[in-house]
């Protein structure tokens, strides 16, 4: 068992900046791939950020490339997402998750995350 607890959301106003974290226990963690998805009102859950945990890897989808940065601490078991230039459109619940099994391909499909955390509410004003 893996789990996840995400923290770090908040309300800021646009252009300001949040740092989310999600801290992981339980099973031993090698080989992950770790992703942030976040999910606004009345939409579908989209994919955000990965970082594959051994190689350091990153993935962004394009509506944050330049604004979002994953990272992640190994000795920590702790991935990272620092927001800058935040937008309105940012609005949403984000989440973490973890690929436990590291057979994600494309990084951006929910299917390919096995475990996830509860959610850390992030609101821009604007």
């Amino acid at each position: 068992q893996v789990q996840l607890v995400e923290s770090g959301g908040g309300l800021v106003q646009a252009g300001e900046s949040l740092r989310l974290s999600c801290a992981a226990s339980g099973r031993t963690f090698s080989n992950y791939v770790m992703g942030w998805f976040r999910q606004a009102p009345g939409k579908e859950r989209e994919f955000v950020a990965a970082v594959r945990w051994t190689s350091g890897s990153t993935y962004y989808a394009d509506s944050v490339k330049g604004r979002f940065t994953i990272s992640r601490d190994n000795a920590k078991k702790t991935v990272y997402l620092q927001m800058n230039s935040l937008k309105s459109e940012d609005t949403a619940v984000y989440y973490c998750a973890a690929d436990s099994r590291n057979t994600a391909t494309t990084m951006r499909g929910l299917v390919e995350y096995d475990y996830w955390g509860q959610g850390t509410q992030v609101t821009v004003s604007s």
